[in-house]
């Protein structure tokens, strides 16, 4: 059976352009794509069907999102600014969370194909498995077909407009934030080894302490949320400064050490990255590298339901936040 793909590949146009022509959308196309399409549908007998022309005219006024972990101020964060941006388009929401299970945010996106959303939104890491990866890139790109749209926030792997949070760079900016305080003795709360932002975080905080001619840091890895920084922590000896891959293993690491009468920032400095606004108020205040999470998430919504057939990738920088849980080595 020709597929929507064969048409695409024939008149040398996206896949989005190919779905825009032959299922109705009322996006435009010019003169002379449309054109090449039409030919290339009409050499080879593609016919479109009803359910995607329903999809690409924009009848669905529904949104998915796709979140790893809805417990997590993060992905609370980004989740939200997505919603936001989606009621003042008059769009509903539909938010499913994973747990962190890849098998499962391949199912959430056939599942969301199958009920026809408008567009679907990845919030969350991609994984070290170019398999798992890849089964994924393919489901979307089923969905696309069918005249749906689609955005992520993470790392550039999806073949869709990506909202990507440049996680080595503000690590590398933080480690060169810490050294000039005056530590040299550092460990890194690194989160799973198999997670991109877990490791590109470790890999951009290591790599600037190497360029500043440091000591490696002790990198300790476990499960990415609060218990990981709690069991991780334990398991630090020789360092000055601590910096947790994310906030939540943060929080886990200051339980850690209260429990332990370890004094923080007296005894120990502690950093985290994503600046989540629950602790904000958190006492010692927490240093780490801010995102704009509520934005990124408004972004990737506005990609999702933007009327181009390019693909965007946006780079969402970091800031240093130097707060009272680190200190200034004498």
């Amino acid at each position: 059976m020709v597929t929507l793909e064969d048409v695409a590949k024939q008149a040398g146009v996206s896949l989005a352009t190919a779905s825009r022509v032959l299922n109705g959308s009322t996006r435009q196309v010019g003169a002379t794509l449309r054109a090449r399409v039409e030919q290339a549908a009409d050499e080879l007998g593609y016919r479109a069907n009803i359910a995607a022309q329903t999809l690409a005219r924009g009848a669905s006024n529904v949104i998915g999102i796709v979140v790893h972990d809805l417990t997590d101020p993060y992905f609370a964060a980004l989740a939200d600014g997505a919603m936001r941006a989606a009621a003042t388009e008059g769009l509903l929401v539909m938010v499913g969370t994973t747990h962190r299970d890849p098998e499962q945010e391949i199912a959430y996106v056939a599942t969301l194909n199958a009920q026809r959303v408008r567009a679907v939104l990845l919030v969350g890491s991609r994984v070290a498995d170019h398999a798992v990866t890849g089964r994924l890139r393919d489901e979307l790109a089923r969905y696309q077909s069918g005249g749906g749209r689609a955005a992520c926030v993470g790392q550039d792997l999806l073949g869709v407009d990506t909202v990507a949070p440049a996680n080595r760079a503000g690590a590398a900016e933080l480690a060169r934030a810490l050294a000039g305080l005056g530590h040299t003795r550092f460990a890194v709360l690194a989160g799973p080894p198999h997670l991109v932002t877990a490791a590109d975080r470790c890999a951009g905080f290591a790599g600037a302490l190497e360029e500043l001619g440091l000591p490696a840091p002790h990198v300790i890895h476990g499960p990415f949320d609060r218990d990981g920084g709690y069991a991780a922590a334990q398991q630090v000896k020789d360092a000055t400064c601590v910096f947790a891959v994310n906030d939540v293993m943060a929080v886990g690491a200051l339980a850690a050490y209260r429990e332990r009468g370890v004094r923080v920032p007296e005894d120990v400095s502690v950093a985290g990255f994503d600046d989540i606004v629950t602790l904000r108020d958190h006492v010692p205040a927490l240093t780490t590298v801010r995102l704009p999470l509520t934005d990124m998430g408004a972004r990737a919504l506005e990609l999702a339901l933007a009327e181009t057939d390019e693909i965007v990738v946006e780079q969402v920088a970091g800031e240093v936040v130097l707060r009272e849980s680190v200190r200034r080595m004498a």
